[in-house]
Parts: C-alpha cells; structure tokens; sequence
C-alpha cells in the first residue's frame, strides 16, 4: 500500500530522492534553465513538502510552495523502483488536497520540454498549458501549467 504523508526533505530518503531528480534534471538542462528548489528550500515554512512510501522505503516525493493565492508544484520524483505503481499520482492528489485545505485557488508549475512523462501525469489530473508566470521567462524550454482549485 502506498502512504502518502507530508515528509522532511531533509532525512536521508527524500534527500537521496531529491538528489537523484536534481541529477537528472543537470543532465538533461543548462543551469540557467533548471529551476528546482534546493534541498534546504524545501524545509522552509511556506513549502508542504510530501513523501510516498511503500512500507519504510520511500519511492516519491512532490512539495508545493506557497506564493499568495496559489501554490507552485515543485520537486516532484518517482524513483525508478517505484514507476509504474502510481506514485506520482498519489502525490498528485495529496498535492491538490492540501492545496485546497490551504484555501489556494490553483497550482501552477514549471517542467522541461523534454520530462514528457511529467507532462502526460499533469495532463492527467486536470492541469493546461499556460504562459510564464511569477518570475519565469517563456525560455522555449519550460512548459507552465494551471490547474483551478
């Protein structure tokens, strides 16, 4: 059974998670187009950062940061143990869940042009495509999302 329950970025697996996505995400992107969150980031006070578990073994973590009426989906990563057995999409739904409780009115996030995998889950649950926002440029490499609350 997965378990999904808000986590400390910071104990050892979802840090090793966290480290392994920002990995992937250097391989893949430019640092000027690499917009994840450090580890640190997302202890802070405005960030509900979550882990799925199954068992002790962690294999998913997704945060959303605060930013006034709606939340920014960041960090979310599947380990590859874990693909397959929808874990992201728990994520997804705790996500939106506590977005919600949080009295937000949307979430918006930011993903590469390339993690197609991360545009179908958002495609899924109801996000769309939209322009830039906050402080993100339209780079032709990222790709924004919404989705109402």
């Amino acid at each position: 059974m997965i378990i999904v329950e808000l986590g400390n970025p910071l104990d050892p697996q979802p840090a090793a998670l966290l480290a392994q996505a920002q990995a992937l995400q250097a391989e893949i992107y430019d640092e000027e187009h690499n917009h994840a969150l450090p580890t640190d980031a997302l202890a802070a006070k405005d960030v509900r950062f979550f882990t799925a578990r199954e068992g002790d073994v962690v294999l998913g973590v997704g945060a959303f940061k605060i930013k006034g009426d709606y939340g920014e989906v960041k960090s979310m990563f599947t380990s590859p143990d874990g693909r397959g057995k929808g874990i992201a999409g728990a994520l997804m739904r705790a996500i939106e869940d506590a977005a919600r409780d949080e009295g937000l009115t949307a979430l918006k996030l930011e993903t590469g042009d390339e993690l197609d995998a991360a545009c179908r889950l958002y495609e899924r649950h109801g996000f769309t495509r939209c322009g830039a926002f906050g402080d993100y440029e339209d780079n032709g490499v990222s790709v924004f999302y919404e989705k109402a609350l």
